[in-house]
């Protein structure tokens, strides 16, 4: 009997990694239907409305959002630029644009403890790199920053088409549930797309960095 069970457990997840998989080799395929200023895009945008409950969240950007931390090893940076450049081909983007995310996405995650392959799979899956894109629930940007962040924090001035300003809320926030969860990427991914207690976000992003992103070891 348990045997059975485990056999269909497993029968289970990889039916659902087959179908993210899929669904990860053909979004580069439609990324130009998502090139315009003010696009629309498809993203498991669950309940990431209910962030502005979240006081300590709140709190966080509040005292962290402005804070840098310079690179301490050019050489790395660029290497690791060079690397992903490449990859970037599969989105219709300029190279011009294509270098700046790929600057403020290493520059972000390094300076809120993430890896940046991790970020760039977060935006893959987020908007497809379209800065522009708007989900249904208002999401803003590369990363899909809510809005309302603007104003709870006292930032009214910042623009979440800019690149390095989206990144850069993307990257606190998701470094915020990455300590909240006590390093359990998973567990934080989904607190990020507002699925907590479901893995399909999670092993969602974690296949696009697995097929497209990945550079070394998390």
């Amino acid at each position: 009997m348990q045997r059975t069970q485990i056999a269909k457990s497993l029968t289970t997840t990889l039916i659902s990694l087959i179908v993210i998989s899929v669904s990860v080799f053909f979004s580069p395929l439609f990324s130009p239907l998502f090139s315009s200023q003010h696009a629309y895009v498809y993203a498991a945008n669950n309940d990431r409305s209910q962030q502005i409950n979240d006081a300590e969240l709140k709190t966080f950007l509040q005292r962290n959002l402005g804070k840098d931390i310079a690179l301490k090893d050019k050489f790395d940076a660029e290497v690791w630029l060079l690397s992903m450049r490449a990859r970037m081909s599969a989105y219709k983007i300029s190279d011009k644009e294509s270098y700046s995310i790929l600057t403020a996405v290493y520059q972000e995650a390094l300076n809120s403890n993430l890896a940046p392959d991790i970020v760039l799979a977060v935006i893959a899956a987020e908007s497809s790199f379209n800065r522009f894109a708007v989900s249904l629930a208002g999401a803003q940007g590369l990363m899909q920053v809510m809005p309302f962040w603007k104003n709870e924090i006292g930032r009214t001035d910042d623009n979440l088409t800019d690149i390095a300003t989206n990144i850069r809320y993307g990257c606190k926030i998701l470094q915020f549930y990455l300590q909240k969860e006590n390093g359990d990427l998973a567990l934080a991914l989904a607190r990020y797309n507002g699925s907590v207690g479901k893995t399909r976000y999670s092993e969602k992003v974690l296949v696009i960095w697995e097929k497209n992103w990945r550079s070394g070891r998390l």
